[in-house]
């Protein structure tokens, strides 16, 4: 016994400097605290103390530091982490794997044609199609704007470079400019996969096993946390676990290296073969091959699909479902390698041959230069686009929606619920073969039937197994606390999934619209200009500005709840015939507006976010029906109400060219401003937490790297021997906001050797109405209680505090701790004691310094000190 224990402290999102989490104070007379002393780690991620700190010291608080993995200092790298931000839609697709209602506790008894896996498989097929928009739009940009529609000297005199040869000569024959374009997305692609390569560190980091031998003994004058130390023994050897009740307590969970190589194989291949398959597709399409032509065509297009559906089968196998650590890539990603190689060398090989006589040569619908301005040019028609975009923008969105519609179906009911989205992609593919007369023994479809209108009754035929009876899952036989349930009816992963999809599409639609721009010399893309979008992007702004109405009319209605909430909450601190002062009762509003910002986040914010998603579905129906429309969403001369929906377009268009800079640029403040961080960054670093086991083309994330270091750090310093100066009896794993669910990952990844000599505290902590609710495969109410169950000895209550403000909007009660306690915030209405400022509001900050916190840490250090037996060794 060395009667010592340390507090570990994990901060949130704020990046919290170390010297504040641990408190320091400038001395008498000194501007500026003293540094804090780096104990263990580096400068990216370490922990710290307090450089005032005494080897007999009761209670020692060590910082651990995991900030700069997601914010950082302001240097260059900061412009590198605020690209990241463009690969936001990626995250919250990625995320939505992660909020499965029904997730194994044991990923032994994981099963594809399960619930769980079906679900699973829908969202992987789902992320993989997000990456083929990204090479949809980069090859509309390289191929269809540069490639076909850029044909004079004035727009290729807009691309840096000396670009001018794609307009005359060689290169400007038959498809050949074609190829040129294809390096816009290869490139991208490239650029992405390297990036991605880089990241991999994140998943490789292990936990050590840190086991002293117990007779070690310190060399004379050796610092305590230095070189020279003994080197660790054998490991001792840890008995059979008990069989896991929670996904996180999976030894993998956090090691998913040669996963996450395997799906960026998957994904990157796949980008190249969307890629490669638009210009290809249009060659063959218009002028299908014969001779030597045909022989390079057809292998090219059997690897191509062989690609897509290795890919497809390969989403659903244990290679990509499960992680293993640092596995090797294995065949199937090699034949995919290989596969990808040999389409796209096809691809560029049939586009440099010449054009054959068997149909129309591409080259001959190509838009002349200058047909923009001349009305009767030939070859210039109103839709300019490369011939079949448009139908591959329109048929992959409406396909995307189709497969949302099933994740959610099948999330919420089961695999019963496939039926309903399965029928309706069924019902879409007939009612296209009617309708373009590829179905031999029927009656043609009538004149006047437009396919558009096939598109809103089969999407709710699609929609009615969204509203099919939801499957109870065994936690809610029991009665649930408030504000508890799952989120949004348990369709939470295709409406995490949705919004990431609305993101990406918008982010593709302002790069097109952006580019468009600069190559047409700043000309409006709705009126006369050399080079114009997809039609099907058109409607992109129209259906972005009234979406950004959407978004208003919901934060107006949040506004008014906000309002009523504070009123209430101003009648409770300020009831009608009280003897209060005027400050005290402008201390009565101030306090009141935090209490009402709590509830309304804690009460209403899910229910918020669920309507704007209901809004955002509809709207995202009647846009896949105008995509297949394949009109423009005004005339080019727009009168009368056409002239409005004109100016709205006009204007969602222009808001739509800027949006990738604008995610950008906050992305940047998020890693350089305090106030944006708090607010922007929690949903970064609440997606940016969950492994890449959906998309492996996300931002890494930064928990792969800060609870092995956490596990390594704590397991360590318990297993010192008992003469070691560094050793201590017990540590508190002091959690703050998203450190609290970093620390509940890192307690569940403990052996119980470990675990009896630790308790948890928990403050600003959203395990209950955000975790549980959103992701409650983890953190639900029959999850939650396997973290209690984890900190409970034989023989003892549960070592888990959480500590809650009614003032703090991200902070709730957490109804598995065994201590719930309510700090008060403030401490007063007013000043006392001699101090002549008004007490502090702190809402979600300061817990460690309320008076509470440190009666509650004294309590909890007496039993870890006196209470808690060394274990023996072996025991577990």
């Amino acid at each position: 016994m060395v009667d010592r224990v340390l507090e570990l402290r994990v901060h949130g999102v704020s990046n919290t400097p170390p010297g504040q989490i641990l408190g320091l104070r400038p001395a008498p007379g000194a501007d500026a605290p003293p540094p804090p002393w780096l104990v263990a780690g580096g400068p990216v991620t370490g922990f710290y103390r307090s450089p005032t700190v005494e080897p007999g010291d009761p209670v020692v608080v060590e910082a651990y530091s995991w900030g700069q993995l997601t914010s950082g200092a302001r240097t260059a790298r900061d412009v590198e982490r605020a690209l990241w931000t463009l690969l936001l839609p990626f995250t919250l697709a990625n995320v939505a794997l992660h909020a499965r209602p029904s997730i194994p506790a044991d990923p032994d008894a994981k099963r594809w044609n399960s619930t769980s896996g079906i679900t699973a498989w829908l969202i992987r097929l789902f992320c993989l199609s997000l990456t083929g928009t990204l090479a949809l739009t980069l090859t509309g940009v390289g191929v269809d704007l540069v490639g076909w529609q850029c044909v004079a000297d004035d727009c290729l005199r807009q691309i840096p470079g000396p670009w001018e040869f794609l307009g005359r000569g060689w290169w400007s024959e038959g498809a050949r400019a074609l190829a040129v374009g294809l390096l816009v997305p290869l490139g991208a692609l490239a650029l992405l996969g390297l990036v991605t390569w880089r990241t991999y560190q994140y998943e490789a980091q292990m936990p050590a096993d840190p086991v002293a031998p117990p007779t070690s003994r310190r060399p004379t004058g050796a610092p305590a946390d230095g070189p020279g130390q003994p080197e660790a023994g054998p490991p001792v050897p840890e008995p059979p676990p008990d069989p896991p009740g929670n996904p996180l307590q999976d030894r993998t969970f956090w090691m998913g290296e040669g996963q996450l190589r395997r799906g960026a194989v998957l994904h990157l291949c796949t980008g190249v073969v969307v890629a490669a398959a638009v210009p290809l597709g249009a060659v063959l399409a218009m002028d299908p091959p014969r001779g030597g032509r045909a022989a390079v065509a057809w292998p090219t297009v059997a690897a191509l699909a062989a690609v897509v559906l290795i890919a497809v089968v390969a989403l659903a196998r244990p290679g990509l479902t499960r992680r293993a650590g640092a596995t090797p890539l294995g065949g199937r990603s090699i034949a995919v390698v290989v596969l990808t190689g040999a389409g796209l060398v096809g691809t560029v090989l049939i586009l440099l041959l010449p054009d054959g006589p068997a149909g129309t040569p591409l080259a001959a619908l190509r838009p002349t230069p200058g047909c923009a301005w001349h009305a009767a040019t030939p070859n210039c028609p109103a839709d300019r686009s490369l011939p079949g975009l448009d139908w591959i923008v329109a048929w992959l969105g409406t396909g995307q929606l189709l497969l949302l519609i099933a994740i959610g179906s099948v999330a919420r009911s089961g695999r019963r619920a496939l039926a309903a989205p399965a029928t309706a992609a069924l019902l879409l593919a007939l009612g296209f073969a009617w309708s373009t007369g590829w179905l031999p023994g029927l009656p043609a479809a009538p004149a006047a039937l437009d396919f558009w209108t096939l598109v809103v009754p089969v999407a709710a035929l699609a929609a009615t197994g969204l509203l099919l009876p939801r499957v109870p899952s065994p936690a809610e036989q029991r009665p649930l606390a408030p504000h508890t349930g799952l989120a949004w009816g348990g369709r939470a992963p295709a409406v995490i999934a949705g919004f990431g999809w609305l993101l990406c599409v918008s982010n593709s639609a302002g790069l097109l619209y952006w580019i468009t721009d600069r190559l047409n010399g700043g000309a409006a893309p709705h009126g006369p200009s050399p080079v114009a979008p997809p039609v099907p992007v058109m409607w992109a702004g129209l259906a972005f500005a009234v979406a950004l109405l959407a978004l208003a009319a919901t934060a107006g209605w949040a506004g008014l709840i906000f309002l009523r909430l504070r009123r209430h909450e101003y009648a409770q601190l300020a009831p009608p015939g009280h003897s209060l002062s005027a400050h005290d009762l402008r201390r009565c509003r101030d306090v009141s507006t935090w209490r009402a910002l709590h509830r309304l986040i804690g009460e209403h914010a899910v229910r918020l976010v669920g309507w704007y998603a209901a809004g955002s579905a509809v709207l995202v129906t009647l846009g896949c029906a105008a995509l297949l429309s394949r009109s423009r969403p005004h005339p080019t001369v727009a009168t009368g109400g056409a002239a409005v929906v004109e100016w709205i377009s006009a204007v969602g268009d222009r808001l739509l060219g800027w949006l990738p800079v604008l995610i950008a640029a906050v992305g940047l403040l998020v890693y350089r401003n305090d106030l944006v961080r708090r607010s922007v960054g929690v949903i970064w670093d609440v997606g940016t937490f969950w492994p890449r086991t959906a998309h492996p083309l996300a931002p890494p994330s930064y928990a792969e790297r800060a609870v092995p270091e956490l596990q390594t750090r704590t397991a360590g310093l318990l297993a010192l021997a008992e003469n070691d100066p560094r050793g201590v009896d017990g540590i508190i794993l002091s959690g703050h906001s998203q450190g609290t669910v970093i620390c509940a990952a890192v307690i569940l990844q403990l052996p119980a050797r470990v675990r009896r000599r630790i308790w948890f505290f928990s403050y600003g902590c959203q395990l209950t109405r955000l975790y549980g609710r959103v992701f409650p495969g983890y953190f639900g109410p029959d999850r939650l209680p396997v973290l209690a169950e984890a900190l409970t000895p034989p023989d003892g209550p549960t070592r888990w505090t959480n500590f809650w403000r009614n003032t703090d909007p991200l902070g709730w009660p957490v109804t598995a701790a065994e201590r719930e306690l309510a700090v008060r915030d403030p401490e007063a209405l007013h000043p006392s004691d001699g101090e002549v400022a008004d007490p502090p509001i702190r809402n979600h900050s300061g817990y460690p310094e309320a008076p509470e916190f440190h009666r509650e840490r004294s309590r909890v250090a007496w039993l870890l000190r006196r209470g808690v037996p060394a274990p023996r060794r072996g025991s577990g």
